[in-house]
């Protein structure tokens, strides 16, 4: 019997946060990424009273969702119909309780050989604070902050 391999499951990386948009904006620098454009998907919901008026926001000059955006790869596709990335995205949603605790999951950006030190230069002009520098026989990185207090790291 012929056995079936599934295909890869699609996936995003979902953050919460305070302020999703501020987040969008951090993290798309940040990565050089994109925030997707929902605006035709926001406006066509609206319009059939799917959507209620306090649900969306103005982000960059066009119509957004209020409590969440997410950010891609800017050479991945996205859907056209809706705006929503196909490939590597991480989506912001807003919750009403601040971060408390250690993350259980972190990205670990690569700046590349010898680029560490100017990166986390960039990454702190964008918002972002060092909370420390390790040094192990594995190797060393900075430990930073996004400016909502999520931990990651700059190799």
């Amino acid at each position: 019997m012929p056995t079936h391999t599934p295909a890869p499951l699609h996936w995003k990386l979902v953050i919460d946060a305070a302020d999703p948009h501020a987040q969008a904006d951090f993290w798309a620098t940040a990565l050089h990424y994109e925030a997707e454009d929902n605006s035709a998907l926001v406006e066509r919901l609206l319009s059939l009273g799917a959507l209620p008026g306090e649900a969306a926001v103005e982000y960059h000059g066009r119509p957004a969702f209020r409590d969440l955006i997410a950010v891609r790869h800017p050479d991945d596709p996205c859907d056209p119909d809706t705006g929503t990335g196909l490939g590597r995205r991480l989506l912001f949603q807003r919750v009403p309780e601040a971060k408390t605790v250690k993350n259980r999951l972190h990205l670990d950006l690569h700046a590349g050989q010898g680029r560490r030190a100017d990166e986390v230069a960039r990454l702190e002009a964008l918002g972002a604070r060092v909370l420390r520098e390790v040094q192990e026989p594995a190797g060393a990185w900075v430990v930073m902050a996004d400016p909502e207090g999520n931990e990651f790291c700059v190799q």
